[in-house]
């Protein structure tokens, strides 16, 4: 590969398994990533999800930090607007006060829940508007150069732990650009705005601190197997899961049902959600992330992957690493 590897780890809970078989999966995968030679790894911060155990984003990456020794880790991302600036400077201060060099913090402006969650959060559906203000304060209390007169976070000042906007629209690319930040696009889901946001944030971007330049990382859905065969086999349960996610609301589909819901325009459009995918052999998938990596003028793509059980998901991210000639560090 011409540009790092990542990964963005969702935390899945498989049907029948527990969240802390999630986390010890979690455990096994960055204890891996770290010998193949990936570069990070992200957990998303995500509410009332019966399937994904990162709800408590920094909470797990210390979890996996004191099990590992120099992979980065990070949130891909904490949705700032449900909290406080000042509590994510001294949760991610500590972190970086504990496993310095090694820690990431990426922030988007989605709530990672529904309307009904969102209220549980006690969260203000007007927040969001406040998003560029709350990521200067936070970025303040990371600095050492608080906004708040009188205000500091201990852990966390002068820990300069590196801040990365993460987006899927054109919001996103104007505020990294506008603030010198790196840009993280999530076109593993969210595909439609790649190209666009992406030039974008080039255009506009004014050199900061922390950055000098623009620098991309591009999400992109991987399954690797063996086998196409076995590879597309993966792929068609990963779109049937989908199904039951979107539109399963307590109810299970037979494989039958799924497939014909995949058929509808409501499907399709779920469909189109992961139109960013490389799917088969190792050298498919290598071949399929050079040409994305081109087309999305990436620096650096942001790997996830929707395997069908917890060892093929660890075999994906080895043969991946393996065909793409990844070096620890």
């Amino acid at each position: 590969m011409s540009v790092p590897l990542s990964i963005l780890d969702l935390a899945h809970i498989p049907e029948g398994r527990t969240p802390r078989d999630s986390f010890d999966a979690s455990v096994a995968l960055a204890r891996r990533a770290e010998e193949w030679g990936y570069r990070r790894i992200w957990y998303a911060e995500h509410h009332n999800m019966a399937t994904i155990a990162s709800s408590a984003t920094s909470v797990l990456i210390a979890h996996v930090a004191a099990l590992t020794r120099t992979i980065r880790l990070g949130a891909g991302g904490v949705m700032l607007p449900n909290h406080s600036p000042l509590t994510i400077a001294e949760q991610f201060g500590t972190l970086e006060t504990l496993h310095p060099g090694r820690i990431d913090l990426g922030l988007g402006r989605a709530p990672g829940s529904d309307q009904q969650t969102m209220r549980a959060l006690r969260r203000d559906p007007r927040s969001a508007d406040d998003f560029p203000r709350d990521v200067l304060e936070l970025q303040g209390y990371l600095t050492g150069e608080s906004r708040i007169p009188g205000v500091d976070a201990t852990p966390g000042k002068g820990t300069n732990v590196p801040l990365y906007i993460l987006g899927s629209s054109l919001f996103g690319a104007k505020l990294a650009a506008a603030l010198g930040l790196p840009y993280a696009i999530a076109s593993h889901f969210a595909p439609d705005m790649l190209e666009e946001a992406v030039a974008v944030y080039r255009r506009e971007f004014e050199p900061s601190p922390q950055l000098d330049r623009p620098y991309v990382i591009a999400g992109v859905n991987v399954i690797a197997a063996d086998t196409t065969a076995e590879a597309q086999e993966q792929l068609l349960a990963a779109r049937r899961n989908r199904v039951k996610l979107f539109f399963g609301r307590g109810r299970t589909f037979t494989p039958e049902e799924a497939d014909m819901i995949l058929q509808s325009p409501a499907g399709r459009q779920v469909l189109q959600m992961t139109k960013y995918s490389a799917v088969g052999t190792p050298a498919e998938v290598r071949d399929y992330l050079d040409r994305f990596t081109e087309h999305a003028q990436a620096d650096e793509l942001i790997v996830a992957t929707q395997a069908r059980n917890t060892d093929a998901w660890l075999r994906s991210y080895e043969l991946l690493a393996d065909v793409s000639g990844l070096v620890p560090a």
